[in-house]
């Protein structure tokens, strides 16, 4: 399904495949480095569709940013949605395509329930932050994270 919001220069449409290259080489610069083969086996398992969505940012045909959004169905608040990753190439930032991923996002968010979004962005991200709150985010909570490997 292609999503036909344009304004500009930017296109904001589903992710595809052939997109996996890009993707891996945008979450290097978001800081997560990935090789293109592990992206194309992360894609295979974003199911089921009514739970999370990937857009991409096109700019002349080249996609220039990407953003996974999921819906969380917990038990201690309603439905909302999840921010998971947003990035956008670096050399074209400022020039829309955040935001009208981000604005994919809350639609695609509304069409399946959900009653707030949320993201959780590192505390050295400030140009990130600066980000949501130009778009109506507001910073409700300080955590830290914990990880476990299996």
């Amino acid at each position: 399904m292609a999503v036909a919001e344009k304004q500009g220069r930017v296109k904001i449409r589903r992710m595809r495949r052939g997109d996996a290259a890009r993707i891996a080489e945008l979450s290097g610069q978001l800081g997560y480095p990935v090789t293109v083969s592990a992206i194309v086996e992360r894609m295979k398992r974003l199911k089921p569709a009514s739970q999370q969505a990937v857009f991409v940012a096109e700019m002349a045909g080249d996609v220039v940013g990407w953003m996974h959004v999921t819906a969380s169905r917990l038990l201690e608040v309603e439905q909302r949605a999840e921010v998971n990753g947003l990035v956008v190439d670096e050399t074209v930032r400022s020039q829309g395509a955040g935001r009208l991923l981000l604005e994919e996002a809350e639609r695609w968010a509304k069409q399946h329930g959900c009653k707030s979004m949320s993201v959780r962005s590192n505390v050295i991200r400030e140009q990130a932050h600066r980000f949501y709150e130009r778009y109506g985010y507001e910073h409700y909570k300080t955590q830290k994270a914990f990880r476990k490997k299996l």
